[in-house]
């Protein structure tokens, strides 16, 4: 018999994440030298939780329906063409904003993205040898993607591409089918590159690829970063002593740049710890796929996997200067409701389908179609 913690809760889910959510609330605390958003983000730690448990409570099998992740593709789908209408922000359309509260749509369609692609793969994962449906759920996720680029958001846009790509492999997609989408890209970018996009397009993306050839201009935030990075040494300057940080010298550090604000003030020891509590959830999460009770509960928590991971490799790879900036949160410790909510909501989805999955026999509406 269960004990009474694992009724509610998966602990060894809830305490990575809930650390990793302290130290980005610590990271971004100015100690009274100046506005904070640490505060505000408590506020949305609270509501995650309380999100995250009210999920894990319930059950949530509701979700391998073929309408519910229809339904939730096409709230995600209309949210996202809705949100390129509105005011644009710092030069991108991709916020709603009700008052004191902004929502990014984005977030939800990653959760959507997650959800289609898993009831997608839960059967044909045995024909996944046929290029058909590597079609049509590359034409799924392409068609939330676009709408992402449109914004624009490159950031989201590379996210939703490794969710598909990774999803895809895990799935046991031929190498020699994806030798032949990448080349098929490769022959497309060069096609617009040479011929479809006009000289100063092209500076555009020399700058977003290359923003140290421009330290003063497009890369002032990966030049500040990094500079951030190197200077927290071994073991840091300690918390709330980061210069790079708490001067402003590192723009948006309590969000876009917080891996580097952390690195500043912990150093190189701290950084390994970080990546640590990374590995333990991700590892966490690998052990409950193998677990499933169904091809579904599989696929969608490898896709949460998928998801975490891709935005922390994304987000410490443009600290580092390895990795061209596009504005990416990384998981629990950035600053922002909408994703926090998200990310918690995806845990608590894993931990009900994991709980109510026991024992679970399958039937045929956990494995209906989509699409041909």
């Amino acid at each position: 018999m269960n004990s009474v913690p694992r009724l509610f809760f998966d602990w060894t889910l809830l305490f990575p994440a809930l650390a990793l959510s302290l130290i980005g609330i610590l990271t971004m605390s100015t100690f009274g030298q100046g506005a904070s958003l640490a505060p505000r983000q408590i506020l949305w730690l609270a509501v995650s939780l309380a999100v995250y448990f009210g999920l894990s409570l319930i059950d949530t099998r509701f979700i391998r329906r073929t309408s519910v992740v229809m339904t939730l593709y096409g709230v995600a789908f209309v949210l996202l063409a809705l949100v390129l209408v509105m005011h644009p922000v710092m030069g991108a359309r991709a916020w709603f904003s009700l008052g004191p509260v902004s929502f990014q749509p984005a977030d939800l369609a990653k959760l959507a993205i997650i959800a289609l692609l898993a009831k997608y793969l839960s059967r044909r994962y045995v024909e996944i040898g046929d290029f058909r449906h590597i079609l049509v759920s590359g034409a799924y996720t392409l068609g939330l993607a676009l709408l992402i680029v449109i914004e624009p958001d490159m950031g989201n846009a590379i996210i939703f591409t490794a969710l598909w790509l990774g999803m895809m492999l895990v799935s046991g997609i031929s190498k020699k089918h994806l030798a032949l989408i990448a080349v098929i890209g490769l022959v497309a970018a060069s096609v617009l590159w040479f011929g479809g996009l006009k000289s100063y397009q092209r500076a555009r993306i020399i700058s977003f690829v290359n923003p140290a050839g421009d330290i003063h201009g497009a890369g002032y935030n990966a030049y500040q970063a990094k500079i951030a990075v190197g200077s927290g040494e071994l073991f840091g300057k300690g918390i709330g002593y980061g210069t790079q940080s708490k001067l402003r010298f590192l723009p948006e550090y309590q969000t876009d740049f917080i891996f580097a604000a952390f690195a500043e003030e912990w150093g190189f020891v701290g950084v390994t710890l970080l990546l640590a509590v990374y590995a333990l959830l991700f590892t966490r999460l690998a052990q409950i796929a193998r677990e499933s009770a169904t091809n579904f509960d599989a696929f969608f928590t490898l896709g949460v996997l998928i998801l975490f991971a891709s935005h922390v490799f994304l987000h410490a790879g443009i600290s580092l200067g390895l990795l061209p900036v596009t504005g990416q949160t990384i998981p629990f410790m950035s600053s922002g409701g909408s994703h926090l909510v998200l990310e918690f909501a995806a845990l608590g989805i894993v931990t009900s389908l994991s709980r109510h999955g026991r024992g679970a026999v399958r039937n045929l509406s956990e494995n209906e179609y989509l699409g041909g």
